[in-house]
């Protein structure tokens, strides 16, 4: 269903994975990925939500490497840089705006995604309409965004037991954004740990959590996109 492709980003190129819904065209979704890189499971989410009538498009934020061991993937986490991953989500949001002729896109990340998905909707408020972190953690102290500049509601999806993410973590951070008067609603599934939703992980999957937290995201992009 989907495909590799590239697309402009400040001045150079960058790629990404595509999914195509049958009518062609649909609401946009970016998707961002975990620590790992684009692997089969983000092509995966990226093609179910193609099947459920969004364009989606995950941005290859490690250019082509995929990693497989946690120690392998705190090392490419780490040697991310922000400014150039931010450039090329922003470039990747203005391809998908191209291709669907929308004015605004969701973005769903996961793990390092769902932290960098509230960047991007800080740098991008105006075209974000609706952001959806997984889990999502900013794995840099000094890189946490300006959480007063986004515009888009957030529904967040966290794990019960998660060190990265604890749910008092969450709860903190949800309380902090409707201080701002953000529109935000945070669910944490019991029993889960980090990364509920990955299927490719079984030791971790939850399955009755992930296709609950699946069927809240697909209506609240619905409900908001389509606004």
């Amino acid at each position: 269903m989907g495909e590799m492709i590239t697309f402009p980003s400040n001045g150079h190129e960058a790629s990404g994975y595509l999914a195509t819904p049958e009518a062609g065209v649909g609401p946009g979704v970016i998707v961002i990925q975990e620590w790992w890189g684009i692997n089969s499971h983000i092509k995966d989410v990226c093609d179910r939500f193609a099947a459920q009538g969004f364009l989606a498009l995950a941005p290859d934020l490690y250019n082509g490497r995929v990693v497989a061991e946690p120690d392998e993937a705190a090392k490419a986490m780490m040697a991310l840089q922000l400014q150039d991953a931010s450039k090329q989500m922003t470039g990747a949001v203005k391809e998908l705006l191209r291709r669907s002729g929308g004015s605004g896109v969701g973005v769903v990340g996961f793990c390092m995604g769902g932290g960098l998905a509230y960047v991007l909707a800080a740098n991008q408020p105006e075209l974000v309409k609706a952001l959806v972190p997984f889990y999502g953690v900013i794995p840099w102290p000094d890189a946490e965004p300006d959480y007063a500049l986004i515009q888009a509601p957030i529904q967040g999806h966290y794990a019960e037991h998660d060190d990265a993410s604890s749910p008092e973590i969450v709860r903190q951070l949800e309380q902090r954004l409707r201080s701002m008067g953000k529109s935000v609603e945070f669910f944490i599934y019991p029993g889960t740990e980090h990364a509920f939703f990955n299927d490719d992980r079984p030791e971790v999957y939850h399955a009755q959590s992930a296709m609950q937290a699946w069927d809240r995201t697909t209506q609240f992009l619905r409900d908001t996109l389509d606004d």
